[in-house]
């Protein structure tokens, strides 16, 4: 009895050490539908996740960040902040507000166009950088320098070594506000889901053109559980590859660009 006594207090005296798990969902105010693959972290802090397809998310969070609020975010929906300790006593349910999007002023001009390809298109197998955890939030990717402005039309990523059957990934493209300070600029989620038999380029196309003014962050999001398994993609040595290894991490750099260009049309 003793001895089942010690055990039941070492196992508490682990789950203080190293926090407590947040269980919750995910949901659309307006229709209390679930969101699938909300992005879920405390900003800068290293402790996020995703949540699934059903809207359901998990996470262990210690009690030194009690007070420190968790941001949710999903691409066509307002930005969410919750405090923790909020989070850990109430009943998990977390509600996102549609954003609506205001219509641009047309502005007319005379403007000339050449096709470029942007990023990096490395397929130097040899030098390479993936995904080797299986962790929901890990995100890569490459620095697009655009002097003016720029019609993406398609992405492209080469791949030198997968373990997986199939891959199921988001694209995220960013604006560049400031360093390492990046805001998305596509309104509906660009998600890549393929199998991987013989597979040595990710070929994304888009319907219509994804115009950007100024420099672009474009990324690969780990944002499904594939289980056991690791995805390296060819690098190029003259560049850096941006990542984050959590939701709403910390982004820091690598010193080899991972293989992600962009077909487009560069304004002269």
């Amino acid at each position: 009895m003793m001895r089942i006594m010690l055990i039941v207090i070492c196992l508490q005296l682990i789950n203080e050490a190293y926090g407590q798990r947040v269980v919750g969902i995910t949901l659309n105010k307006g229709n209390e539908m679930p969101l699938s693959f909300v992005n879920i972290g405390i900003p800068n802090k290293d402790v996020g996740t995703v949540s699934n397809k059903e809207g359901r998310f998990s996470l262990v969070v210690e009690k030194k960040y009690d007070n420190d609020s968790l941001l949710f975010s999903c691409i066509g929906h307002e930005p969410y902040y919750v405090k923790v300790s909020d989070l850990k006593n109430g009943d998990g349910r977390v509600y996102l507000k549609e954003k609506t999007y205001e219509i641009s002023e047309i502005v007319v001009r005379n403007r000339i166009f050449k096709p470029k390809t942007l990023g990096v298109n490395s397929e130097f197998r040899r030098v390479t950088t993936g995904f080797k955890e299986n962790k929901l939030g890990y995100e890569m990717g490459i620095l697009m320098k655009v002097k003016k402005s720029a019609r993406i039309k398609r992405i492209n990523i080469n791949v030198a070594y997968c373990s997986y059957d199939s891959i199921f990934y988001r694209l995220n493209i960013y604006k560049v506000l400031d360093k390492n300070v990046f805001e998305s600029i596509v309104k509906d989620p660009i998600y890549i889901k393929m199998g991987m038999k013989n597979v040595s380029q990710i070929n994304v196309t888009f319907g219509e053109t994804i115009d950007v003014d100024g420099d672009i962050l474009v990324t690969l999001e780990h944002v499904k559980d594939f289980g056991f398994g690791k995805i390296l993609f060819c690098a190029g040595f003259l560049d850096k590859t941006y990542y984050r290894k959590t939701s709403q991490g910390v982004w820091r750099t690598a010193p080899v660009g991972i293989a992600i260009n962009a077909e487009a049309e560069v304004e002269k």
